[in-house]
């Protein structure tokens, strides 16, 4: 008995230690999954007042969150990713593909993910060229890989 009595507050302080990470842990993920859905709620609003400048500049939209399967080989072995880009849209004869952007860095084509992810999109969609919509500038650019 005289053992456990001498050990106890050794055990208590690790007991609320333990208890400190696990609520921390606890909390970020909290945190963590909170910023995704205000990004998501955002990106999602962004896309709709995408819809009425499209129409503007001439865009009929075909679809929205069209999602497509995106085949290649790794070492002779197929692979295969699902895309789901932000709008399939088409102006005369053309089709394509279009990526609304929101903030001050993922609008810019100088922007190293979003340049690839637009040409991942132009080569998965086979569409004749791809939009990036500014929205924090509200402007359509028209962006072709040469």
């Amino acid at each position: 008995m005289h053992d456990v009595e001498k050990w106890l507050p050794a055990l208590v302080v690790l007991a609320i230690i333990w208890a400190g990470l696990w609520l921390r842990a606890r909390l970020r993920r909290h945190c963590r999954s909170e910023l995704a859905k205000r990004r998501a709620r955002h990106a999602v609003a962004a896309e709709k007042h995408a819809l009425p400048l499209l129409a503007a500049a001439g865009y009929e939209v075909e679809e929205i969150q069209p999602r497509r399967t995106f085949s290649f080989h790794v070492d002779g072995a197929l692979a295969e990713v699902e895309l789901r880009a932000d709008l399939l849209v088409r102006r005369g004869c053309e089709r394509l593909v279009a990526d609304v952007k929101t903030g001050n860095v993922a609008p810019k084509i100088s922007h190293a993910p979003t340049r690839r992810q637009l040409l991942e999109y132009r080569v998965a969609y086979e569409v004749d060229g791809v939009l990036l919509i500014d929205m924090a500038e509200e402007k359509i650019h028209r962006v072709d890989f040469i």
